[in-house]
Order: structure tokens, then C-alpha cells, then sequence
């Protein structure tokens, strides 16, 4: 009896086993398929036919020699275009001197997100002494994403009445910040349209920042060419209602970047 209790126990341990190693194997797999699928990797917007060694440069412009400083997270970064942004393609085909400070899933509020430094946090760490013709920061998603504060805006222009904390103050003292440090136009950018009323209440936040600051505004998401690209071409273009591909830099959010600057340098 005592045998036959030990052999069912073996076979129970057994059948565990198999099942937990089933189960290793599924996530195995599937982990690294599901990062492949986030970062682009098998987007036909990534093909090599639009990486930034095969993008021929434009004839010099007013972009041509101006140094830009670039705040932001995984649009500004690239993170589903294989750290390839609107920055490296506007360097090669424009000729800009980028300085690009952009982690992925970052905050515009001074908050840290698993270790990673808000954009205020970031913003301080780049060479104040940098003589930039302009400061260009992305109005994030992840804070719509995780649902933070959007804040109000103040009545004043004095630091101290900034909430960092929330959308509203931290996009104030970013702008405070970077005029006082650089001396430079401040241009913030929003993404293209997707499903998120939260992102939407951010835009329309900035937009009456704008009118106080007198900043500049590339407003990609009430843009309406850019809501009005095919189906198809979207497929190609966005990786994710987020983030672009390669192609979409390249032929659709780049072109809207020269397009807003080339106009503003040259007033």
C-alpha cells in the first residue's frame, strides 16, 4: 500500500512537472514574440528600405546647422522604430545638431516611473551652457496612460506656483526652465490621434498653455491631413496607436516637423 501511495505521489509530482514546464515554454516563447510584436520588429514600417543610412539628404535649408534640443520619452526616443526618431531623420536629411535627452516610459510630471527620471529631472542634466536655436519637448502619453493629474495653470509666471506633480505645472516649468536656461523658442509636440480621451484633455491643456507662454505648438493630433491617411497607410506608418515605425518618421511625421520649423526659422 505504502508503495503504490509513493509511485501515485511520483506520478502526481511528474504530471506537475510537465505542466510547469509547459508553461515555461509558453512564456518562453511568447514573452519574446510579444516584445518583438511592441518594439516593431516585425512592422513593415521598420523594412531597411526606410532606415536612416538609406534616407538621402535634402539640399541645405534654414534647418540646416541649427542645434535643437529634443525632451521626451519613447516617441521622442523611438522605441518601436529601432531608436530611430523624427531627430535622426530630421539630422540626416536637414543637417540639424541634435541633443536628445528622451527615455521611454517617462513622465512629464516630476515623477519617477521604475527608476527612470521625469522629463524635468532629465531636462536638468543637459549641458546648460549649450547654445541651442531651439527647444523642442513631446507632450507624453504615458501620463495620460497612467492617469495623472492634469492640474491647472497658474495665474502668475513664478516658479514656486508650479505643481510639478501635475500635467499642467510640469509642462510650465519645463517651459520656464528651458527659456531661462537656453534662451531659445520653446516648441512642445503632441502625438497623432489615437483612443484616449485623457490624451485628448492634454492636448487641448497645452494648447491653452500656448496662448499664456506664446510657445510654439507642432499639433500633430488636431492635424487634419495626418487624421486623414488611409487605413492602409496607417498599417504601415504605426506600429501601435502610439508609436511609429521607421516609415511613419521618415514619410509622415518628419515632413510635418520641416514643414512647422523650416516656417518658423524663417520668420
Amino acid at each position: 500500500m505504502e508503495q503504490k501511495k509513493i509511485k501515485k505521489k511520483m506520478k502526481g509530482w511528474k504530471k506537475a512537472l510537465i505542466i510547469f514546464g509547459a508553461i515555461v515554454l509558453f512564456f518562453s516563447i511568447q514573452i519574446p514574440v510579444m516584445l518583438a510584436i511592441n518594439n516593431g520588429t516585425f512592422s513593415a514600417g521598420n523594412a531597411e528600405q526606410y532606415y536612416v543610412a538609406n534616407t538621402p539628404a535634402l539640399e541645405a535649408n534654414a534647418l540646416t546647422g541649427k542645434t535643437i534640443i529634443f525632451l521626451g520619452s519613447s516617441v521622442t526616443f523611438g522605441s518601436a522604430s529601432g531608436g530611430e526618431s523624427f531627430v535622426e531623420f530630421m539630422e540626416k536629411r536637414d543637417g540639424i545638431i541634435p541633443v536628445k535627452e528622451a527615455v521611454s516610459g517617462t513622465l512629464l510630471i516630476d515623477e519617477p516611473v521604475y527608476g527612470k527620471q521625469s522629463y524635468i529631472t532629465r531636462m536638468k542634466t543637459i549641458d546648460t551652457s549649450i547654445q541651442a536655436d531651439a527647444f523642442i519637448c513631446q507632450l507624453s502619453t504615458n501620463d495620460a496612460t497612467m492617469r495623472k493629474d492634469l492640474g491647472t495653470i497658474s495665474e502668475g509666471f513664478d516658479p514656486e506656483n508650479f505643481d510639478t506633480l501635475t500635467v499642467a505645472g510640469a509642462i510650465e516649468y519645463i517651459i520656464w526652465y528651458a527659456q531661462g536656461t537656453w534662451n531659445c523658442p520653446v516648441i512642445f509636440y503632441t502625438g497623432s490621434q489615437y483612443d484616449s480621451e485623457r490624451y485628448a484633455a492634454m492636448v487641448d491643456l497645452l494648447l491653452q498653455i500656448q496662448e499664456k507662454w506664446g510657445i510654439g505648438v507642432i499639433d500633430l493630433w488636431n492635424d487634419a491631413e495626418m487624421n486623414a491617411v488611409s487605413e492602409e497607410d496607417y498599417k504601415l506608418y504605426m506600429v501601435n496607436g502610439i508609436h511609429p515605425s521607421r516609415a511613419s518618421y521618415r514619410e509622415w511625421w518628419t515632413p510635418k516637423f520641416e514643414a512647422y520649423l523650416l516656417e518658423f526659422f524663417s520668420e
